[in-house]
């Protein structure tokens, strides 16, 4: 059964748009997160500390967040997977180009594809740089994120692959929220705009929340 599903279109539809909503509703936990860092190292260093401690006493040092990784990892690789096999089923279907694009596709729509590339890119490169600190400047320091981000946003690199990087997040999640809607039944004639400007409140406030903070530390606000 579970193959037979996995196995159809709409099947690897349906899992796109679960996981997509689980990393979705991951990104905006994040965004919070991160905006912490205007309040001061004091807050942001112990907003971090409290991840690792997070189920305490019923589950052990870093357990809770292990557990969002791996659910993480795993919405990411089930999301990644279907897309690919969607694409190439939909090149099998039309091999040769259509001679006219869809006049209502829009830029989103078409970049796709590319966007979920570079986020794919950005993810490996986000966790060497902050996580395990192996492609890190200025010198990474365990158990001081505060640093490790002004460290990060001090680099005209840092700035120019986050942003970029945030700036194809609202691409992605514009359409993406909007096609998995669809996809799990919730749109209809009359839900389809509210759908729609839902979509787009998203990616604004979640790219603006994320681009914040490079901005802030290129800036001075925060230092």
């Amino acid at each position: 059964m579970t193959r037979t599903v996995w196995d159809s279109s709409l099947g690897k539809k349906t899992v796109m748009a679960v996981s997509g909503l689980i990393m979705l509703l991951y990104l905006v936990v994040h965004m919070l997160g991160n905006l912490k860092i205007f309040f001061g190292p004091g807050d942001f260093n112990h907003y971090a500390h409290w991840l690792r401690t997070l189920g305490e006493p019923f589950l052990h040092y870093e357990w809770a967040l292990w557990i969002i990784r791996v659910v993480l990892v795993v919405a990411v690789v089930a999301h990644a997977t279907a897309a690919y096999q969607l694409s190439r089923r939909d090149i099998r279907a039309r091999p040769s180009r259509y001679v006219h694009s869809k006049a209502r596709s829009s830029y989103a729509t078409r970049t796709m594809r590319w966007g979920g590339i570079i986020l794919g890119l950005f993810i490996v490169w986000h966790l060497l740089d902050l996580t395990t600190g192996t492609v890190h400047s200025g010198g990474f320091q365990s158990g001081h994120p505060y640093q490790n981000v002004v460290d990060t946003f001090s680099t005209w690199y840092g700035d120019v692959i986050y942003i970029v990087a945030m700036l194809a997040l609202g691409l992605h999640i514009r359409h993406g929220f909007w096609s998995a809607a669809q996809t799990l039944g919730a749109g209809s004639r009359t839900r389809d705009r509210a759908l729609k400007t839902v979509a787009n409140v998203l990616a604004l406030v979640l790219t603006a929340g994320f681009v914040a903070v490079p901005v802030a530390v290129m800036t001075g606000v925060v230092s």
